[in-house]
């Protein structure tokens, strides 16, 4: 009988990983199929977090053209089908842990605030998100003498993960 129970087990075992349950939840073609050619111009900044829109627009435009299959240019042209526009609303660098010892901070926060609109040659919009905030958390080197300002790539990391979630987000029509 043992033998049956283990045969028994063995084609529940299969029957169960033929179907893992995982499946996309469907495609939304946010972008018509007509557009071609996407303008990304240099997003606005209205910080004073230095070229922080210079890290954005290069993650995005780096993004666009890694996973997509669009004509990405730099300017807003004539000659684009669809143009992606963004503004940095805000940043904001607050320290979340701080050294028992020196009572300085040993952990950072960086969070920063984005508006993101594509529209299409017609002024029609097909993405808009007012509200994207991103956050990114680094350490603080505690040896003075071999101190590293670390917002820069915090920044860099936070401009990745950014424009992954953007580009993400028009393909996928969320």
């Amino acid at each position: 009988m043992s033998g049956e129970i283990r045969t028994a087990f063995l084609w529940l075992l299969c029957l169960l990983t033929l179907s893992c349950g995982y499946h996309t939840a469907g495609k939304v073609d946010t972008i018509p199929e007509n557009v071609r050619t996407i303008a990304i111009p240099a997003f606005v900044n209205q910080t004073h977090t230095y070229k922080i829109e210079q890290m954005l627009t290069a993650a995005v435009v780096r993004e666009m053209i890694t996973r997509t299959h669009y004509h990405i240019i730099s300017q807003t042209d004539a000659d684009a089908d669809a143009t992606l526009k963004g503004t940095v609303l805000s940043t904001y660098t607050t320290p979340m842990t701080y050294d028992s010892q020196t009572g300085r901070a040993a952990s950072v926060l960086v969070v920063i605030s984005m508006s993101v609109s594509l529209k299409d040659k017609q002024g029609k919009v097909l993405y808009q998100n007012d509200a994207y905030l991103f956050r990114e958390q680094y350490e603080v080197s505690r040896d003075p003498n071999s101190f590293f300002e670390e917002d820069t790539p915090a920044y860099q990391r936070l401009s990745r993960d950014f424009a992954q979630t953007l580009v993400s987000n028009i393909l996928e029509g969320f």
